[in-house]
């Protein structure tokens, strides 16, 4: 079914039931993508119902094989979301009966396997195909794994960094911060309402357009599908409080900026940018300290969902974010 036709409401509806947490594949991130993302629009579904209530149980985002990877084999791959999480929502109550739904659908659309793209192994939602496959004397093969870092937000925050980062970092780290205040009196601010983050996007979009992504031409404002979807997605999930907006500032000069989504109990960091300006003030990971208590005061995990090398501040942020393994398994 293409994904335009799906029914928002019901799509929301199972997100809150979901048994293992991915914001990337809430509808209103989802369906911004699918709608203007450069590559990723056009995606298809593979759904689950009740069979009784006709409920939706399960819901999995998809494309071919040969759209993904230009492998000319009969198989489905779960769209990209532009995150980096691809795990299917499965209704928590019905999460079997929901596998064994999207397997057959797969089938009925003549795939001969599925391949689920970043994925935790150890994650409810993979438990569920694995237990289904068995059933059928079937398993999945891992064709690639790798670690994702992620925040444990529930723990005290002076200990998690001192743990993560060492009290020779911390101390640098407080010393940059106080050098930084020379330049203005440091403010994190939290855009949350729907007019907060419309105006806090555009901050975040010239910073990250300012460093090296911009000298790439690769910074999501330099692409006007990329550009439409942040803003579209960003402004329609404040609107259901699942997406904030975090700055980090230095008097009225913001140096860093960064794009968080909530899911359940769960926060999932999308992307950061900073002012290389002040670079040597080591912007982003002083807006990631700012993180660690405002998640644990919510209760919630945070997870930073970006690859390795993609800032100055990436070791230091590697370190104060707990390490979690997901990876890319194929399902026959």
């Amino acid at each position: 079914m293409p994904l335009n036709d799906i029914a928002p409401t019901a799509w929301r509806a199972l997100s809150e039931r979901a048994i293992e947490p991915n914001a990337y594949y809430l509808p209103d991130w989802e369906l911004a993508v699918n709608a203007s993302a450069p590559g990723r629009t056009g995606a298809s579904a593979l759904l689950a119902c009740d069979e009784a209530t006709a409920r939706l149980i399960g819901l999995l985002p998809v494309v071919s094989l040969w759209r993904a990877c230009r492998i000319p084999l009969p198989a489905l791959v779960s769209a990209h979301p532009y995150g980096t999480f691809c795990t299917p929502h499965l209704d928590r109550e019905a999460a079997d009966a929901a596998v064994e739904q999207l397997i057959r659908e797969a089938r009925h659309a003549g795939a001969r396997a599925l391949m689920l793209r970043e994925v935790s192994l150890d994650g409810p939602a993979m438990r569920a195909f694995t237990q289904r496959l068995a059933r059928e004397d079937l398993h999945a093969r891992v064709l690639q794994s790798h670690v994702r870092a992620c925040l444990d937000a529930t723990r005290d925050g002076e200990e998690l960094l001192r743990e993560a980062l060492g009290n020779k970092k911390l101390k640098e780290l407080r010393r940059q911060r106080q050098r930084l205040a020379e330049h203005g009196a440091i403010r994190f601010d939290v855009a949350r309402s729907t007019d907060e983050v419309a105006s806090a996007i555009e901050t975040f979009l010239a910073l990250e357009a300012s460093g090296w992504k911009g000298r790439r031409g690769t910074a999501l404002i330099q692409v006007e599908g990329d550009a439409a979807f942040i803003r579209r997605a960003a402004k329609a999930l404040a609107a259901t409080h699942q997406c904030e907006i975090v700055t980090l500032r230095a008097g009225d000069t913001p140096v860093a900026a960064g794009i968080v989504l909530r899911h359940q109990s769960r926060a999932f960091f999308f992307k950061l940018g900073v002012d290389e300006r002040f670079a040597k003030y080591s912007p982003g990971v002083q807006l990631t300290l700012e993180l660690t208590p405002l998640r644990r005061s919510g209760d919630r995990k945070c997870r930073l969902d970006r690859k390795p090398g993609s800032s100055h501040d990436q070791p230091d942020l590697a370190r104060t974010f707990r390490d979690r393994r997901c990876a890319d398994p194929i399902a026959a």
